[in-house]
């Protein structure tokens, strides 16, 4: 048996005021990563920026990641931070800005290198030299701020390229529910959903291990009880701390165990059609794990430590409560129009197959048994 790993931030803040742990960092200078307008317009930003200065840190803000971080956009963040000089990088905000941050950090420290050089994974060198890096989730999701994985887009290409670098992985992750408390209903559950998969992936996955599992579980279970809550009641702190929870537990599962179909799917939906990525995770999710039964005994272990009695079956219901469809023709999100759908199936079927996700899941699945699943999904079939 070949030697495993298993890497998660070295400290990890959560509960109320957790952010306020940004004043009692030592260093002269943070920068700080940051997206769209939402974390100044809730004054998370501001928040931020005084308790670094009540570190005794001088500070500045690099803003303007995209949704779909650019090639660009890191490139210059690296520049920002390299004239700059800073001892920290605080990443705020949700996956995108966390992603893009990671990657900033690694040109702040390699400035020589081309983002070519980085695209294999485990082909970045060192971090640390010069800074240290913390992340602060704004949804309960992606868990970039407890994975080694960014996701970068080559606008010119209109390629996606997943970044994994061991120490990518933060040194701190700080979990504070008042800033996910600001989402609005649809982003909580899509992003929800999203930790659904994480988690439901990484215990089916053929890299699972006794170190993984445990996260997995517990994940699927806060998910299940918490995420109904979250959803009806954005001021509910409780369901938004076990949601943020969740979400980090999920994130330390499937970073350290990798995923399947789901996101491999998911990933190829989602640059045909436009669709959210945690919308089409939860529409795939019950329809991979029907397919997956005849691989894998890890739904049946699932079910028995927490009283299912069909995960699937149970996912589904979940997804009712939240709004979202039971397949993507009857999804409004985007036009999933029959003929543009049997248009470009045996592309995406061949992609998603391909997809890096695909090596993890169970069974050997072909490009054959990928479009079944995304003919099933669509109308909404039971798979034969």
């Amino acid at each position: 048996m070949s030697t495993m790993s298993f890497s998660i931030p070295r400290l990890t803040y959560y509960g109320a005021g957790a952010l306020e742990k940004l004043a009692t960092l030592d260093g002269k200078r943070a920068a700080i990563v940051t997206g769209g307008s939402s974390m100044k317009r809730f004054g998370f930003l501001d928040q931020a920026t005084e308790l670094l200065k009540s570190a005794g840190m001088e500070t500045i803000i690099i803003d303007g990641v995209e949704p779909n971080p650019s090639v660009e956009t890191v490139i210059r963040g690296g520049k920002e931070m390299l004239a700059f000089g800073p001892d920290w990088i605080v990443a705020i905000g949700g996956g995108s800005a966390l992603d893009a941050a990671k990657v900033m950090w690694c040109f702040y420290e390699h400035p020589q290198l081309t983002f070519e050089e980085i695209i294999e994974p485990g082909s970045m060198p060192p971090l640390r030299n010069k800074a240290r890096f913390i992340a602060i989730p704004s949804t309960s999701g992606t868990a970039s701020e407890i994975t080694a994985f960014s996701v970068i887009t080559d606008t010119a290409n209109h390629i996606k390229y997943p970044i994994v670098a061991a120490d990518m992985v933060p040194d701190i992750a700080i979990l504070d529910p008042a800033i996910p408390a600001t989402m609005p209903k649809h982003i909580t559950a899509n992003t929800g959903m999203d930790v659904m998969a994480h988690a439901v992936e990484a215990i089916a996955s053929t890299a699972a291990t006794a170190f993984t599992d445990p996260y997995a579980i517990q994940a699927i279970k806060m998910v299940l009880e918490n995420l109904p809550a979250a959803y009806e009641d954005g001021d509910n702190l409780v369901a938004r701390l076990a949601m943020h929870e969740a979400s980090a537990l999920a994130g330390m599962a499937f970073t350290n165990a990798s995923l399947g179909l789901v996101h491999s799917m998911a990933h190829k939906i989602g640059g045909e059609f436009g669709v959210t990525h945690g919308l089409a995770n939860a529409i795939l999710l019950p329809y991979v794990i029907a397919y997956n039964r005849q691989f894998t005994d890890k739904y049946a272990y699932v079910e028995k430590i927490l009283g299912l009695e069909d995960l699937g079956a149970a996912i589904g219901e979940l997804n009712k409560k939240l709004g979202i469809p039971a397949s993507f023709q009857a999804c409004d999100e985007v036009d999933f129009a029959q003929q543009k759908f049997l248009a470009v199936l045996d592309r995406m079927s061949e992609n998603a197959y391909r997809d890096p996700c695909t090596l993890t899941n169970p069974g050997s699945p072909t490009a054959n048994d990928v479009k079944a699943l995304f003919e099933a999904a669509y109308f909404g079939k039971t798979l034969q």
